[in-house]
Parts: C-alpha cells; sequence; structure tokens
C-alpha cells in the first residue's frame, strides 16, 4: 500500500499495537523536541512543507480525526467531508510561529486525544461513521491519526534529519 491509499496504508501502519498504547508513545515529541528552531523552517525542496508546517499539519490532522471519532462514538451517521490537507497549510501561521509553541500545541492535543480515548467503551470502539469515501471505526479513525503520524515522520527522518 502507498499512502496515495490514505485511511487504509495508515492503519496498516498500526497493526498489531494497542490502541491507547498509540497515543501514549513520547518518540514522535522526542524527535521534534530534538529539532532547533533554526532548523524548524527547512525543506529539503523547493515546494516542500517545512518542519514547522509538517508539524502544524500533524496537528490539524489529529484535530480533524478526533472530531471524526467523536462523532462516529456518538452514532453520528452524518456523512464527513474530506479536507485539503495543502489548503490547511497554506492559510496557516505554522511558518511564522515559534516551532516551541506549534510543539507544544502538538502536545496539547494529544492530552486532549488521549483523555477522549480513555472515556470510550470498547464498543464505542467498533462503532463506524463515514469520512471522505470510507466507511470506518473509531477505532480505525484513531489509528489513522497515529498511522498518518508515523508517514510523516518516517519522511522526516528521511529526507529532513539525515
Amino acid at each position: 500500500m502507498q499512502p496515495s491509499d490514505g485511511f487504509p496504508y495508515y492503519i496498516s501502519l498500526t497493526k498489531g499495537m494497542e490502541i491507547s498504547s498509540l497515543f501514549e508513545s513520547k518518540v514522535n515529541f522526542n524527535i521534534f523536541d530534538a529539532i532547533p528552531e533554526e532548523q524548524a523552517c527547512y525543506r529539503y525542496q523547493k515546494g516542500k512543507w517545512s518542519i514547522k508546517q509538517i508539524l502544524g499539519h500533524i496537528t490539524d490532522h489529529e484535530r480533524i480525526m478526533t472530531y471524526r471519532a467523536l462523532r462516529f462514538s456518538r452514532k453520528d451517521q452524518t456523512i464527513l467531508p474530506g479536507y485539503d490537507q495543502d489548503l490547511f497549510v497554506e492559510n496557516s501561521r505554522f511558518n511564522n510561529v515559534d516551532f516551541s509553541r506549534l510543539l507544544n500545541d502538538f502536545k496539547a492535543v494529544r492530552s486532549s486525544t488521549q483523555t477522549f480515548i480513555s472515556m470510550l467503551s470498547p464498543d464505542q470502539l467498533q462503532l463506524k461513521g463515514t469520512a471522505w469515501k470510507f466507511e470506518i471505526s473509531v477505532e480505525d479513525t484513531l489509528r489513522a491519526t497515529i498511522g498518518h503520524e508515523m508517514h510523516h515522520l518516517n519522511i522526516l527522518k528521511e529526507k529532513y534529519l539525515k
């Protein structure tokens, strides 16, 4: 599977891992914590996102996915739209915000997501809804959130932090 496969690809990156432990890991925080402010606007190629933009995008994505999981966990059957990640990044201020502030925002969003997950029952994790063109369970929505993060961290390690 390729990243263009969306949810199925991201979910596949988390198979075999327990859902709450996926959100408790500090590994990705540690990677971002080690990046100095002066490196945070780096792009490995013209037209690619900066490290700040990647971090902001990961945070935006977690907000959106957790909102979807919330709706599905409450048995809301409204079909939820996709979103244009490039539009979100282009219309953000990520490159104008201190990297430490972006990282603190990411950590705050993660803490909120962890609280939300801790209040879900096993039955709620199996409830489904539709986001864009995918019917997906609450659990797989959350897995896709972390899989998406893992995908971007892999790119960060390969192309930005060599």
